[in-house]
């Protein structure tokens, strides 16, 4: 069975997407501010964050409190493959987080095709990563998921409609 990634659109003092990817047992986890994009001349800032229980990956509710309060939603999930290589020999997914570089080609309901992720260290900030869409048959510079496909793709319910629950 292959891993699995879960992108969640998270309404909280910010919207962002939290994604989040499947080694070793638990979903390493990225913020990602402006949400994925489909367009490989666009690169996305992604905040590593301490990674979740796998259980995590399936919530869709409301949060209550102070830290992360708001409403998230799946608004992507599916499987994906690791296609790491260095010197031409493929590298476990730890393995390639360690060393600061990691490319999957995800399988889900609205993002495709491989995407990388590369620790930058931008600003000085050690968790800062950019997550860069690959330019491969699925890229398409003309749509931006973010802001036209809001809705869950488990209920088909958007972050406003918990909102009103």
């Amino acid at each position: 069975m292959s891993p699995v990634f879960v992108v969640q659109r998270h309404d909280a003092t910010n919207l962002h997407f939290d994604l989040r990817l499947e080694v070793d047992g638990a979903l390493v986890s990225w913020a990602v501010p402006k949400g994925p994009s489909l367009d490989p001349a666009v690169k996305r800032l992604a905040h590593r964050v301490e990674d979740h229980e796998m259980a995590h990956g399936g919530f869709e509710g409301r949060i209550a409190g102070s830290r992360g309060a708001g409403t998230v939603i799946i608004w992507d999930t599916g499987e994906f493959e690791n296609v790491t290589e260095r010197r031409g020999r493929p590298v476990t997914a730890a393995e390639a987080l360690e060393a600061g570089h990691l490319k999957v080609v995800l399988h889900g309901h609205k993002l495709t095709g491989a995407f990388a992720l590369t620790h930058t260290r931008m600003g000085g900030d050690d968790a800062n990563w950019l997550l860069v869409k690959v330019d491969d048959e699925h890229a398409d510079r003309s749509r931006d998921l973010t802001a036209t496909e809001n809705a869950s793709v488990l209920t088909g319910r958007t972050n406003e409609d918990l909102e009103d629950d």
